[in-house]
């Protein structure tokens, strides 16, 4: 019921860079937002920062007086800094366990509350006000992109290394801490860089020709393969094929959903390749039969009896999507 009333009255606040957790924003624009400056704008060193533990991070006091700017009420105020510090259980299958760590060290929003991405959203725009305020992205050419906790800084040749310091000397006097391992400056198009799910850098299309684009990260890839392999194990020989296909049905038109920018055909290709094998084993181990279930369940009986989705093979297959 907080949400519902405060979301309209902070939304309003947010800035147009800022599209993690809002109403009719996305993930992908972010990646298009942050395409657009390199690929057509020149702008080919990009600021590519990571945020130690960002939303555990927040000090409680600034972060209430950005809300105590838009809400007069006590009560409500009470109950916001009341969630802050409300201890945390933990469980797993050894013990429960029970922390007070936001408490003690004055940060952090609730994880898993549905009120700490906007909290989060909040503090976040002090960041990006003063670098609008304070002149760094006239100053800079600087073009600012924020999903979450993942930030990026596309900037004009030779600018670079200033956006970098100016944004650690910002974070740590709003006293986040940015995480040195993870954060570099990226120079295009002998670098790329990653931006929720996606890669975006230099590649080369059938005949050679080089150019800047986006196409699903590795890391990416490698997440929905330990998922496929995660549904297709002896665990899951209680259920039926049907229910297992559907499974795997769900999570490829999800992932396929949000990945079809960019030159992704090899990737499904892939994809492809994998979960057919996958299901292949576990319908073969799950019979009680010996082999690797290739010629015991062909390709064809995986789409055409069992209905396996088939990721597109051509571009024209496509959903319409342009980075």
């Amino acid at each position: 019921a907080v949400l519902l009333v405060l979301g309209p009255i902070f939304e309003a606040d947010l800035l147009r860079n800022q599209y993690g957790f809002r109403p009719g924003l996305d993930a992908k624009m972010a990646v298009r937002q942050a395409f657009w400056p390199v690929g057509d704008r020149g702008r080919s060193e990009v600021v590519d920062a990571d945020l130690s533990d960002y939303f555990s991070s927040i000090p409680h006091g600034p972060l209430m007086r950005c809300v105590s700017r838009r809400v007069a009420d006590g009560t409500l105020l009470s109950v916001i800094k009341s969630w802050l510090t409300t201890p945390v259980i933990e469980r797993d299958q050894r013990a429960t366990r029970c922390t007070t760590e936001a408490k003690d060290r004055h940060r952090g929003t609730p994880q898993g509350s549905p009120i700490s991405p906007l909290l989060a959203n909040l503090y976040f725009r002090r960041f990006l006000l003063a670098w609008e305020r304070f002149g760094h992205r006239e100053r800079l050419d600087a073009h600012v992109v924020n999903y979450a906790d993942d930030l990026v800084i596309c900037c004009r040749p030779g600018n670079g290394s200033d956006a970098l310091t100016t944004m650690r000397q910002l974070m740590t006097r709003l006293g986040l801490t940015v995480n040195e391992a993870k954060t570099r400056l990226v120079r295009l198009p002998e670098e790329g860089f990653d931006f929720p799910g996606y890669s975006i850098g230099r590649f080369h299309g059938k005949d050679g020709v080089p150019f800047i684009g986006t196409r699903p990260s590795r890391k990416a890839v490698r997440r929905l393969l330990e998922r496929v392999h995660d549904a297709t194990t002896p665990h899951k020989h209680a259920e039926s094929p049907d229910l297992r296909v559907a499974a795997l049905n769900r999570l490829l038109r999800g992932w396929a959903a949000y990945f079809n920018q960019g030159p992704v055909l090899p990737t499904y290709k892939l994809v492809r390749w994998y979960v057919q094998r996958r299901l292949q084993r576990w319908l073969v181990r799950r019979s009680g039969q010996a082999g690797t279930g290739y010629r015991q369940y062909p390709d064809e009986y995986l789409y055409e009896t069992l209905g396996l989705y088939t990721l597109p093979r051509r571009r024209s297959d496509l959903p319409s999507a342009k980075a």
